[in-house]
């Protein structure tokens, strides 16, 4: 079937004259076309914003994209600006806001951040040093004009005429203007002719500063050259990061395909300006979406529609004529590519003849509906209100479905190009800074600017801190720090407190009956070496899997007494997992494990199965499984995460976890809901005030330290957490304990989000540093007190670090002491026998939150607050 018959049919499908009973909202053959979008066109000036689409003023645009009003689209080439503008892509800096400078947290006692324990290891690290001349200086001017012009392009074309005198490098984005070099006076004066009526216009440039070059404006500099020399390059721009379509791999038995690419940033760091740099990839379809909307067309049948809302909506759309990533908020099932829209001159056009005015791209199908995505705030900011409009056709999926997440084969064959060991990144990296420093017109534009990049990867010193002693009560168990991994010899040693199981129920269908019976047996068999008793259980065997057969279970068999209750389910689904968490976490609260029966499928894994199972229960029940030596006394950890509710647009799902006893191993736990642009702390003074209860509860005092781990916290956020929330913490401490309670506190922000990498040397060859690295020197920042670690082992790819920023301290504590402290944490997480990427009270914080934000939408029972149900 050719596109055409395909959108014919499709058009039958969505309602013809024969069918009266069309879904609302659908297109009917006999209808007339949807009126065109009414477009305001804006001036040059900041006049009226449009009324849809993006505005942007890149390469001097006239005309929009389709619905995109004031956007890009065909080209003036004689417009052109070949100059390079600050801010080119945002519009005059005199109407935006003040600009994001990284906030000093550094607490003012801590003059020295660097530990000194454990052994030295150099190690290189992902960063280049951008070099400058010893007296090396940017010039900042400030330009006006008599008469004042309105037009930022016009300012620019004006100024940039005057290349004698400024040179051919230089920066202006049509008020501010940089200069490598300084200017005979620091006023001077010049002229220019405003070709449509021959006026002249008086330029006065004035020299407002001398910049050094760590200063946050050179910053800006740099981050804008080093963008023209990605694209010197033919490196493509796709979001925030730059890739090179034509090294793009294709995986064809999934319809994937892998486009390499790089995240670059250059910042001031402790001694030097740097550049970071890490391999990306971008992963998307190789079919279009109208290709998958074919596909779903024939495979659906009436639930086209539903199937194809459900899929595509909330999804991210790369356009293939341009390079730019958009959400899909709906999909138009009304719009066609032959429906016009107004272009900013008022006359119309066609999506299907503008598309091949512009970009030269013959559209196939007619009847195609139109995706729709809303405004960007930046957008509404500006007054935009409608919606954006995209062919299927010349759109196609970015990223991974969770469906294709969950396929195991899809994951391997993705990461066969994707996961990238030590010695294959230091490769690459260092053949991407060559191409850039042999490129003669890169050359050429950072000689201009007296800048250069290092040649190879900076290298600095690390240090591996001591292997933690890890106990049960067999005695000490036996490790490899590389390995960071003590399973094999937890075999046959008691836990560190054991709770027996006596009173608890199974609840299964009756397919499953054998895998019930088998796996109970087997787990009253692994419990006691354990030390864990575990009796007969209570069996309910159900006629079918329906979610209301398992609630009234539950509801018949639960009582007072209840310790526990397992439900054996025959298939991974999310609403009868939601319904069972719900009943057991809120309704009638009682630590539920849930297993899917395929994981008892196979007999030889019963045993290590029902070992992690147990483990697992026991730590449900109230128990603890090993511990570490914590050398502080009457110290609380607080463990403090985010996650988006998913059934509730602008809430999120704050998990809060805190130590209750002296090895950091048993918690308190609760959750609180925070709305978009509402302060944590407003909700979360219960949770410290209930952990602090149960503290003294527990130990007969208030904890005399207590340290935060700050888990999800965005960039943008972090002035807001260091200048209101920390404050506030504060105060919720002492209005919780009391007029006279002032403990001490340390707060400390937890970043996994990063692009830092740091490679250990073996011989010739590169390897990840063993767990227990931490590096507090040279790529950290001089405005903040942080450090990276290592903490866990990884056998495939390069290990990702975790960054820490201490933004309150009056702990009395050393760097070391924090650092060894985090690490200590990170061995504590019970549903793994070795060490994690963050400290377990975060690991903790993050799974009551996803259970809540995921399945529960509710505050957990008060009862379950002081055991860990939510493993």
């Amino acid at each position: 079937m050719t596109g055409r018959a395909r959108g014919r049919a499709r058009g039958r499908a969505r309602g013809t004259a024969d069918d009266s009973s069309s879904r609302p909202g659908e297109a009917q053959s006999q209808q007339p076309p949807p009126q065109p979008v009414q477009v305001v066109p804006q001036s040059d000036n900041g006049g009226p914003p449009p009324a849809s689409g993006r505005a942007s003023y890149r390469g001097g645009a006239r005309e929009p994209r389709p619905g995109m009003a004031g956007g890009e689209g065909m080209k003036a080439p004689a417009e052109e600006m070949a100059q390079l503008a600050i801010g080119g892509e945002q519009g005059d800096r005199r109407r935006r806001g003040p600009r994001f400078e990284e906030p000093h947290t550094r607490p003012a006692h801590v003059t020295d951040k660097t530990g000194t324990s454990g052994r030295p290891m150099p190690v290189m690290t992902n960063y280049f040093n951008l070099e400058q001349a010893p007296d090396w200086h940017l010039y900042q001017y400030r330009v006006d004009y008599k008469p004042d012009i309105d037009s930022k392009k016009l300012r620019i074309a004006l100024l940039c005429s005057h290349e004698q005198l400024l040179g051919k490098t230089k920066a202006f984005d049509g008020m501010t203007l940089f200069l490598p070099k300084k200017l005979q006076n620091p006023v001077t004066e010049v002229y220019s002719t405003r070709q449509y009526d021959n006026e002249k216009i008086q330029i006065t440039i004035k020299l407002t500063n001398e910049l050094p070059p760590s200063s946050p404006q050179c910053i800006q500099v740099y981050n804008i050259i080093f963008r023209r020399v990605l694209s010197m390059i033919e490196m493509k721009q796709i979001g925030r990061n730059y890739y090179n379509p034509t090294l793009a791999v294709e995986i064809p038995q999934h319809k994937l395909k892998v486009m390499p690419g790089f995240i670059t940033s250059i910042l001031q760091y402790e001694n030097s300006v740097l550049l970071n740099c890490d391999i990306s990839h971008k992963i998307m379809r190789s079919d279009t979406v109208l290709d998958i909307m074919y596909d779903m067309y024939n495979r659906s049948g009436d639930r086209f529609y539903d199937d194809c809302t459900k899929k595509l909506v909330g999804q991210i759309i790369l356009t293939r004529y341009n390079n730019k990533t958009y959400r899909v908020d709906d999909i138009d099932w009304d719009k066609r590519p032959l429906h016009t829209f107004k272009l900013r001159d008022g006359s119309e056009i066609s999506y299907k003849d503008y598309y091949q005015k512009s970009y030269g791209i013959e559209v196939t199908d007619t009847e195609q509906p139109l995706l729709a995505s809303k405004p960007s705030a930046k957008d509404r900011r500006r007054g935009v209100t409608d919606n954006l409009y995209f062919l299927p056709e010349l759109c196609t999926l970015t990223g991974l479905s969770d469906d294709a997440r969950a396929d195991f084969t899809v994951m391997k064959d993705v990461a066969v190009h994707t996961r990238i060991a030590p010695s294959g990144r230091e490769k690459t990296l260092s053949g991407f800074i060559a191409q850039i420093n042999r490129n003669q017109k890169v050359r050429e534009e950072m000689g201009g600017w007296g800048l250069k990049f290092s040649d190879s990867l900076v290298t600095l010193n690390s240090r591996v801190m001591p292997q933690e002693k890890i106990f049960q009560m067999g005695g000490e168990l036996s490790y490899k720090q590389e390995d960071a991994d003590w399973s094999r010899d937890m075999r046959g040693k008691q836990l560190i407190t054991s709770v027996n199981l006596t009173n608890w129920v199974v609840i299964f269908t009756r397919r499953n009956n054998a895998q019930a019976q088998d796996f109970v047996q087997t787990l009253s068999r692994v419990g006691p070496p354990m030390g864990m008793k575990i009796s007969g259980p209570q069996p309910v065997e159900l006629n079918d899997d329906r979610n209301e057969s398992y609630l009234g279970a539950l509801r018949q068999n639960i009582d007072p007494q209840t310790q526990l209750v397992m439900c054996i389910v025959p298939t991974n689904k999310k609403d009868r997992y939601d319904a069972i968490k719900k009943f057991t976490c809120v309704d009638h609260p009682v630590p539920s494990q849930v297993i899917v029966s395929r994981t008892l499928s196979k007999k030889q894994m019963m045993m290590s199965v029902a070992t992690k199972v147990a483990i697992q229960l026991n730590c449900k029940l109230g128990g603890e499984v090993w511990a570490l030596d914590i050398p502080l006394k009457n110290l609380m950890v607080v463990g403090i995460d985010t996650y988006h509710d998913s059934a509730k647009k602008g809430q999120s799902v704050v998990g809060f976890v805190a130590s209750m006893n002296k090895n950091l191993t048993r918690y308190y736990s609760r959750v609180t809901f925070q709305s978009t642009h509402q302060e944590l702390v407003d909700r979360i003074q219960i949770c410290y005030r209930g952990a602090l209860e149960k503290f003294h509860e527990t130990n007969g005092c208030l904890p005399e330290r207590i340290i935060v781990y700050r888990d999800g916290v965005g960039d943008g956020q972090l002035p807001t957490v260091a200048e209101h929330e920390v404050p506030q913490m504060l105060e919720a401490f002492r209005k919780a304990g009391g007029q006279n309670y002032a403990p001490k506190v340390g707060v400390v922000i937890v970043k996994k989000r990063i692009n830092s990498r740091f490679f250990a040397r073996a011989g010739n060859n590169l390897t990840n540093p063993p767990p227990g690295t931490v590096i507090d020197s040279v790529v950290t920042k001089p405005e903040w007190y942080d450090f990276f670690l290592v903490s866990q082992s990884v056998r495939q790819g390069t290990v990702t670090p975790t960054h820490y920023n201490i933004i309150h301290d009056n702990t009395g504590l050393k760097p070391d002491h924090m650092q060894r402290l985090t690490y200590k944490l990170c061995h504590l997480y019970y549903n793994w026998p070795g060490t994690i990427r963050v400290p377990a009270p975060c690991q903790y914080a993050h799974k009551l939150a996803f259970l809540v934000g995921q399945s529960i939408h509710k505050d957990p029972a008060i009862e379950l607050s002081d055991r860990l149900y939510f493993l």
